[in-house]
Protein backbone atom coordinates (compact mmCIF):
# COMPACT_ATOMS: atom_id res chain seq x y z
CA UNK A 1 0.00 0.00 0.00
CA UNK A 2 1.02 3.79 -0.37
CA UNK A 3 0.13 6.98 -0.50
CA UNK A 4 -2.61 8.16 -2.04
CA UNK A 5 -2.37 11.07 -4.10
CA UNK A 6 -4.35 12.02 -6.87
CA UNK A 7 -2.11 11.31 -9.60
CA UNK A 8 -0.34 7.85 -11.08
CA UNK A 9 2.44 7.06 -8.62
CA UNK A 10 4.61 5.89 -11.86
CA UNK A 11 3.89 9.60 -13.33
CA UNK A 12 4.88 10.99 -10.22
CA UNK A 13 8.04 9.27 -9.69
CA UNK A 14 9.35 9.57 -13.08
CA UNK A 15 8.05 12.75 -14.03
CA UNK A 16 6.29 12.05 -17.60
CA UNK A 17 2.52 11.76 -16.79
CA UNK A 18 0.20 9.70 -18.63
CA UNK A 19 -2.97 11.13 -20.35
CA UNK A 20 -5.45 10.74 -16.87
CA UNK A 21 -2.70 12.60 -15.25
CA UNK A 22 -2.01 15.06 -17.78
CA UNK A 23 -5.50 15.78 -18.20
CA UNK A 24 -5.88 16.62 -14.21
CA UNK A 25 -2.82 19.21 -14.58
CA UNK A 26 -4.41 20.78 -17.48
CA UNK A 27 -7.72 20.81 -16.30
CA UNK A 28 -6.50 22.96 -13.07
CA UNK A 29 -7.04 20.07 -10.91
CA UNK A 30 -3.27 19.22 -9.52
CA UNK A 31 -0.95 22.17 -10.12
CA UNK A 32 2.49 21.89 -11.87
CA UNK A 33 4.24 22.94 -8.05
CA UNK A 34 1.82 19.82 -6.61
CA UNK A 35 3.82 16.91 -8.90
CA UNK A 36 7.32 17.93 -7.15
CA UNK A 37 5.37 17.61 -3.83
CA UNK A 38 3.65 14.88 -4.29
CA UNK A 39 7.04 13.28 -5.43
CA UNK A 40 9.18 14.59 -2.15
CA UNK A 41 6.25 13.43 -0.19
CA UNK A 42 6.42 9.34 -1.98
CA UNK A 43 10.64 9.48 -1.49
CA UNK A 44 9.94 10.17 2.41
CA UNK A 45 7.27 7.46 2.32
CA UNK A 46 10.05 5.10 1.00
CA UNK A 47 12.97 6.02 3.30
CA UNK A 48 11.89 7.93 6.66
CA UNK A 49 8.35 7.76 7.41
CA UNK A 50 6.24 4.34 6.54
CA UNK A 51 3.15 5.60 8.17
CA UNK A 52 2.61 8.08 5.18
CA UNK A 53 1.45 4.74 3.31
CA UNK A 54 -2.08 4.86 5.09
CA UNK A 55 -2.69 8.63 4.76
CA UNK A 56 -4.45 10.90 1.97
CA UNK A 57 -2.64 13.67 0.26
CA UNK A 58 -5.45 15.81 -1.19
CA UNK A 59 -4.29 19.05 -2.42
CA UNK A 60 -1.77 21.73 -1.59
CA UNK A 61 -2.06 25.41 -1.59
CA UNK A 62 0.34 28.36 -2.26
CA UNK A 63 -0.53 31.55 -0.79
CA UNK A 64 2.59 33.39 -1.04
CA UNK A 65 5.28 32.10 0.91
CA UNK A 66 2.97 29.61 2.61
CA UNK A 67 2.30 26.26 1.59
CA UNK A 68 -0.37 24.42 3.08
CA UNK A 69 -0.86 20.50 2.28
CA UNK A 70 -4.10 19.11 2.57
CA UNK A 71 -3.69 15.35 4.12
CA UNK A 72 -6.06 12.86 6.20
CA UNK A 73 -3.91 10.79 8.66
CA UNK A 74 -3.55 7.42 8.92
CA UNK A 75 -4.00 6.31 13.05
CA UNK A 76 0.12 5.87 13.19
CA UNK A 77 0.29 9.04 11.67
CA UNK A 78 1.27 11.85 14.83
CA UNK A 79 0.94 15.40 14.58
CA UNK A 80 5.05 15.17 15.50
CA UNK A 81 5.63 13.52 12.11
CA UNK A 82 4.09 15.74 9.87
CA UNK A 83 5.98 18.53 11.86
CA UNK A 84 9.13 16.56 11.08
CA UNK A 85 7.95 16.27 7.15
CA UNK A 86 6.49 19.94 6.77
CA UNK A 87 10.10 20.75 8.06
CA UNK A 88 11.99 18.90 5.37
CA UNK A 89 9.39 19.76 2.80
CA UNK A 90 10.37 23.83 4.01
CA UNK A 91 14.35 22.93 3.91
CA UNK A 92 14.12 21.49 0.47
CA UNK A 93 11.57 23.78 -0.98
CA UNK A 94 12.62 27.23 0.86
CA UNK A 95 8.89 27.90 1.31
CA UNK A 96 7.16 27.81 5.05
CA UNK A 97 5.34 24.92 4.93
CA UNK A 98 1.77 23.57 6.65
CA UNK A 99 0.25 20.52 7.31
CA UNK A 100 -3.75 20.49 7.62
CA UNK A 101 -6.04 17.35 8.07
CA UNK A 102 -8.70 17.88 5.74
CA UNK A 103 -11.93 18.49 6.97
CA UNK A 104 -15.22 20.29 6.14
CA UNK A 105 -14.76 22.59 9.16
CA UNK A 106 -13.83 26.25 8.79
CA UNK A 107 -13.00 26.05 12.84
CA UNK A 108 -10.70 22.93 12.37
CA UNK A 109 -9.19 24.40 9.51
CA UNK A 110 -8.44 27.29 11.47
CA UNK A 111 -7.66 26.24 14.38
CA UNK A 112 -4.74 24.26 12.61
CA UNK A 113 -3.63 26.56 10.50
CA UNK A 114 -3.23 29.73 13.03
CA UNK A 115 -1.47 27.28 15.57
CA UNK A 116 -0.40 28.47 18.17
CA UNK A 117 -2.33 31.43 17.82
CA UNK A 118 -5.71 29.99 19.61
CA UNK A 119 -9.14 30.58 17.59
CA UNK A 120 -11.61 32.68 20.24
CA UNK A 121 -14.40 31.81 17.98
CA UNK A 122 -15.57 31.84 14.07
CA UNK A 123 -18.74 33.92 13.36
CA UNK A 124 -20.99 33.57 10.26
CA UNK A 125 -21.61 36.66 8.30
CA UNK A 126 -25.00 36.91 6.15
CA UNK A 127 -24.16 39.49 3.56
CA UNK A 128 -27.04 41.49 1.78
CA UNK A 129 -26.46 39.38 -1.19
CA UNK A 130 -27.26 36.34 0.37
CA UNK A 131 -23.76 35.04 0.56
CA UNK A 132 -21.74 34.08 3.98
CA UNK A 133 -18.86 34.93 4.91
CA UNK A 134 -16.99 33.46 8.05
CA UNK A 135 -15.25 35.71 10.50
CA UNK A 136 -12.14 33.79 12.72
CA UNK A 137 -11.90 35.57 15.58
CA UNK A 138 -7.98 35.67 17.26
CA UNK A 139 -6.76 37.56 20.54
CA UNK A 140 -4.95 40.89 20.00
CA UNK A 141 -2.19 39.56 22.55
CA UNK A 142 -1.94 36.03 20.04
CA UNK A 143 -1.09 38.14 16.96
CA UNK A 144 2.27 37.80 17.02
CA UNK A 145 1.93 33.80 17.08
CA UNK A 146 0.06 33.61 13.93
CA UNK A 147 2.15 32.11 11.66
CA UNK A 148 1.78 34.19 8.73
CA UNK A 149 -0.07 37.67 7.74
CA UNK A 150 -3.59 37.43 8.35
CA UNK A 151 -4.18 38.44 4.99
CA UNK A 152 -2.36 35.26 3.62
CA UNK A 153 -4.46 33.03 6.45
CA UNK A 154 -7.77 34.46 5.51
CA UNK A 155 -6.90 33.79 1.36
CA UNK A 156 -5.47 30.43 2.44
CA UNK A 157 -8.43 29.56 4.18
CA UNK A 158 -10.73 31.17 0.96
CA UNK A 159 -9.52 28.89 -0.89
CA UNK A 160 -9.65 25.35 0.86
CA UNK A 161 -12.82 25.90 1.51
CA UNK A 162 -14.05 27.73 -1.52
CA UNK A 163 -15.79 30.84 0.58
CA UNK A 164 -14.89 33.97 1.67
CA UNK A 165 -12.86 33.82 5.41
CA UNK A 166 -11.68 37.17 7.28
CA UNK A 167 -9.67 37.61 10.38
CA UNK A 168 -10.45 39.79 13.11
CA UNK A 169 -8.11 40.04 15.85
CA UNK A 170 -9.96 41.67 19.05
Amino acid sequence: MEMKIPLDQVCVRSGLLCNRCQGLVDEGEVLDYEIEIMKMLLELEETQFKELRECVYHKAYKVDNLLILLVTSSPEMTQQKWIKIAKILQDKLNIKVRVLEKTNSIKNSAIQLLSPARVLGVNTVWMPDGSVQYVIRVSKSERKLLPAEAQLLESALTKIHSTPVRIRVE
